[in-house]
C-alpha cells in the first residue's frame, strides 16, 4: 500500500487587532483597518504607533498618505481632507463630552434597609464610566459570594442589586479594582426605613 503524503497547511495569518479598543473600555476589539470607522481614529493611530511602529511607518507616514492622495482626483482630495477633518473634529468633541460626563457622573452606593435588619446593597452610575454592568455585577457576586443582578430604573438607566450589607466593601472594592472610576465620585448613601409612629 503506498504511503499518502499529509497535506501541508498553510500558517495561520497574524491579525492585528486594535488594542485602543480594550484600552478605552470599548466592548468589542476590531482590526487595525476599521479604525477609521469607528469613531477613535486619532486614538488609534496613536496606539498603532506605539505597539506597531513599521505598520505605523508604512500607513501613516507622509510618503504613504501622499501616494494615496496622489491617486484620487483633486475634488476627491478636497472632499477627503474635508471629510479627515470632520472626523478629527467630531471624534475630539465626542472625547470632550465623554470626559466631562465622566468627570461629573456619580456613582452611588445605597444601603437599602428591607425588613427586620436584611439589607441590600444598590449600585447606580456605573454605565457613565463605560463599564459592563453585567461584568461588574458577575464580578462582585464572586467577590462577595452573594447573589448580584442588574435590574433596570423606572427613571432611566439601570442599578445592580446585591444581597447583604456590602456598601463600605463595595465602595474598596469598585475603587480598587477600576481605576477609570475617581474616588471623589463614588458615594455611599444609606436609605433607613421610616419607622411607624403610634398616632
Amino acid at each position: 500500500m503506498a504511503e499518502t503524503e499529509a497535506p501541508q497547511l498553510a500558517e495561520p495569518k497574524h491579525v492585528i487587532y486594535c488594542g485602543d479598543a480594550q484600552e478605552h473600555n470599548q466592548l468589542t476589539k476590531w482590526r487595525w483597518q476599521y479604525c477609521e470607522f469607528g469613531g477613535t481614529t486619532k486614538k488609534c493611530e496613536e496606539w498603532l504607533q506605539a505597539h506597531h511602529p513599521d505598520m505605523h511607518s508604512r500607513l501613516y507616514s507622509a510618503d504613504a498618505i501622499s501616494a494615496n492622495l496622489s491617486s484620487l482626483s483633486l475634488e476627491a482630495q478636497q472632499r477627503a481632507e474635508k471629510d479627515a477633518k470632520k472626523k478629527a473634529a467630531k471624534a475630539e468633541s465626542a472625547a470632550a463630552k465623554a470626559e466631562e460626563l465622566r468627570a461629573t457622573s456619580q456613582v452611588i452606593i445605597k444601603r437599602i434597609e428591607r425588613n427586620k435588619r436584611k439589607y441590600v446593597t444598590a449600585i447606580t452610575g456605573l454605565e457613565s464610566f463605560g463599564l459592563d454592568l453585567k461584568k461588574v455585577s458577575k464580578d462582585l457576586g464572586k467577590k462577595f459570594a452573594t447573589g448580584a443582578s442588574v435590574t433596570k430604573l423606572p427613571a432611566g438607566g439601570e442599578e445592580i442589586t446585591l444581597q447583604g450589607d456590602l456598601s463600605d466593601d463595595v465602595y474598596d472594592f469598585l475603587i480598587d479594582r477600576y481605576k477609570e472610576i475617581p474616588e471623589d465620585n463614588v458615594e455611599c448613601i444609606e436609605d433607613k426605613k421610616k419607622k411607624k409612629t403610634d398616632g
